[in-house]
Formats: C-alpha cells, sequence, structure tokens
C-alpha cells in the first residue's frame, strides 16, 4: 500500500511557479474552523484532516487528471516554436489533460493527451517505457534495485499536495474551508495562507476525498485573485486497483525504441532537487518566500560566465541557434530594472518573479520583486 504523502512530484527547478514550488517550504500553524455544509459532512479541524490525509492509504486509484495554468506571463510563443515544440508552454499555460493508473509503488501508467498527439509513461516492475504518438518512439530503461519511483511523472493533486503538507511550521495559517463535491465525491478543503505579505501566494486549497482522504483537487490562487492560477483536479476517479494489463507496453508498429542505462548502483541523483544536488544553484531565505539563486550559465540560459541577459548562446547539446536566438530575444525584450544591487531585467507573472542581473545571476521566487532585489545583495 501507498502512504499518500510518500509520493514525491518531480519538479524542475526553473519552473519555480507552478505547482511544486508553490508549495515549497509551505508550514502551517493549525486552525481549528469547521468545514462548510455543502454538502453536508461531519465537521473536521484542520489537524484532523492532516492526520487523516498522513494515516491515509491507497492500493489502487485510476482516472482523469485537468492542470489549468494562467501565470500571466508574457508571449512565449516564438521561444517554445523555436525551441522544437510548446513543452516550455506546456509547463506555463493553457489546460491539459492526463490519465493516470496506480496499483502500487511498482506499477504506474501516466497518459498526457494534448493537441500534439499522446505521450505514455509506464512502469511495470523494474521497467520504465515511455511512448510519444507524435515521433512513434520509445524509450526503455530497467530501474536499478535502489530506484523507487518512476522518474519525471507529471503532477497530480496527490503530488502537489504531498509536498505542501510536508512541513508543519508557523509560516502559514491552515484552515478549513469549505465542503464541495470534486469528480462527483464529497470533498474537505484544507486552506494555507502564508503569513509573509512578500509571497506573490494568496492561499493554496487542498481538497481532500471524505472517505478515502486522498487529495482530489489542488489550487494556487495569487494576491488580489479570486480564481486560480494553478489548478490540477481530477474530473473522474476510481478507487479501483487496475487490470494488470494497465501497465504492459505494447509497442505500436514502426515504433523506434532506444534503450537506455540504467542509473548506478546506489545512485539517488534523480531523485534529489536541482538545488539539492548542485553547487552554483542556492537558496536564499525560507518558506514562501525562498528565493532560488543561480549562475546563468548553470540555468542553461547564456553560453559563457558572465554573458548578459540578451546575450544567450546556444547551450550544450542546444539542438539548433534558432533556439538560442529565441531565448535570446526573449530575454533582451524584458523591462530593465536596477538598483542598488545592480542592473538587470526582470520577468515577473502573477505568482513569481524572476530577476536575471547583468552579472550573470537568476533569481526566482513566488515573491515580490522587491524580495529579489533584497536577494541580489547578497
Amino acid at each position: 500500500m501507498m502512504s499518500v504523502l510518500k509520493n514525491r512530484a518531480v519538479l524542475r527547478w526553473l519552473v519555480p511557479v507552478t505547482a511544486g514550488v508553490a508549495v515549497v517550504g509551505g508550514g502551517a500553524a493549525i486552525g481549528t474552523l469547521a468545514a462548510g455544509a455543502d454538502p453536508a459532512l461531519p465537521p473536521r479541524t484542520a489537524a484532523q484532516l492532516l492526520e487523516d490525509l498522513r494515516s491515509s492509504r491507497l492500493d489502487g486509484l485510476s482516472g482523469t487528471v485537468v492542470q489549468r495554468a494562467d501565470l500571466g506571463l508574457p508571449p512565449i510563443a516564438d521561444l517554445a516554436g523555436a525551441a522544437g515544440g510548446n513543452e516550455l508552454a506546456s509547463l506555463l499555460t493553457g489546460t491539459h489533460t492526463v490519465r493516470v493508473w496506480y496499483a502500487g509503488p511498482d506499477r504506474q501508467r501516466i497518459a498526457l493527451v494534448d493537441t500534439l498527439g499522446e505521450r505514455d509513461m509506464l512502469r511495470n516492475g523494474r521497467d520504465v517505457w515511455s511512448w510519444s504518438s507524435r515521433t512513434n518512439t520509445a524509450s526503455h530503461r530497467t530501474l536499478s534495485a535502489t530506484e523507487k519511483t518512476m522518474p519525471s511523472a507529471p503532477a497530480t493533486p496527490v503530488d502537489a499536495a504531498d509536498k505542501a503538507l510536508a512541513a508543519i511550521d508557523p509560516s502559514t495559517a491552515v484552515t478549513v474551508g469549505r465542503s464541495a463535491k470534486v469528480a462527483g465525491r464529497d470533498v474537505y478543503e484544507l486552506v494555507l495562507t502564508p503569513r509573509d505579505k512578500d509571497s506573490l501566494v494568496h492561499q493554496v486549497r487542498v481538497a481532500l476525498d471524505a472517505k478515502e482522504h486522498v487529495p482530489l483537487r489542488f489550487e494556487v490562487l495569487a494576491d488580489g485573485a479570486d480564481q486560480p492560477a494553478f489548478e490540477v483536479a481530477f474530473t473522474q476517479v476510481d478507487f479501483r486497483t487496475p487490470d494488470a494489463d494497465q501497465f504492459r507496453f505494447n509497442p505500436p508498429p514502426g515504433v523506434t525504441v532506444t534503450e537506455e542505462k540504467a542509473s548506478a548502483p546506489g545512485s539517488t541523483r534523480q531523485q534529489r532537487p536541482d538545488a539539492e544536488r548542485r553547487p552554483d544553484v542556492r537558496t536564499v531565505g525560507t518558506g514562501w518566500t525562498t528565493v532560488l539563486v543561480a549562475k546563468l550559465d548553470a540555468a542553461g540560459l547564456t553560453g559563457a560566465p558572465g554573458a548578459k541577459p540578451g546575450e544567450a548562446a546556444a547551450p550544450a547539446g542546444a539542438p539548433d541557434r534558432a533556439g538560442a536566438d529565441a531565448v535570446a530575444g526573449l530575454l533582451g525584450g524584458l523591462p530593465k530594472v536596477s538598483g542598488d544591487w545592480g542592473s538587470g531585467r526582470l520577468l515577473t507573472g502573477k505568482l513569481f518573479s524572476v530577476l536575471l542581473t547583468d552579472d550573470g545571476r537568476v533569481l526566482a521566487g513566488l515573491v515580490t520583486p522587491e524580495r529579489l532585489y533584497q536577494a541580489a545583495k547578497g
């Protein structure tokens, strides 16, 4: 059986504005407000709901998950196209549908369906397969004995809520919102509100299944907004264990299969966030106002140390110069900013700010630009 809070989403540090970093360091002080009356559910305190979540076990699940993002970003279509697709845009904008199947820690399947086709990732025992219908290509790797999870799985409400509730301390007030229905099931709602006003996150709302205690919806609201800037929610869910056939990969006709090398025995590199394993990436502050700091060349945004925003060169392994030119064009079009910390360019969204300094640093967080400027002085 799986403890719900053991399932970790795999997050990329350079996209700290989606579900993953929206919940980094989200500690809490427990509130005791009663749940709403629609639907009518027995009152539960926040502490009781958190204990329900921690003690829940999941043997099996299948369903459909919809992710929506409206982060208030400037246009990035040119960058996405030049980079060989809409991968970056898909992380930050629009609506996306994912089908998920779970039958224990060694049997998992995820299918991302969009306008470009379908992308599947399956784990069956130690075998992990990925497949793209767009290119009709597949890859296979055999997990080492120490690897516990399928890598690069997209977030579900379970994944997102996991990190939000991993640490409980006074940096956040946790209360109980109104009861509701998600995917046709009764849910309680936990509401996490950051206490630090420099955070651009107004609230994080987690809807818990009233019977199974599994997160069915995860929402992040920005300051001054009454609609989520990011949401991931089940639209259909079934808690029966899926059949074993769902986890067997059957290569379609004409598919090209690539065999990948397994990780070295004892390696845990893929299980640790980049900021924990790279000496050129560090954090400033704690909780909701944590700022990530890295060198621009370490982030893959420039070709040489000290290069200024707008002077990006193709990183190692880049498919072509056009992609690097698109990055340079995007960075060069950002507003110029300066202060006693130096000068650079600023990218802002509803939930985050990113500062690219002329001395070759990138600073990012779910914070106001002023908090980034303070961190840039260090």
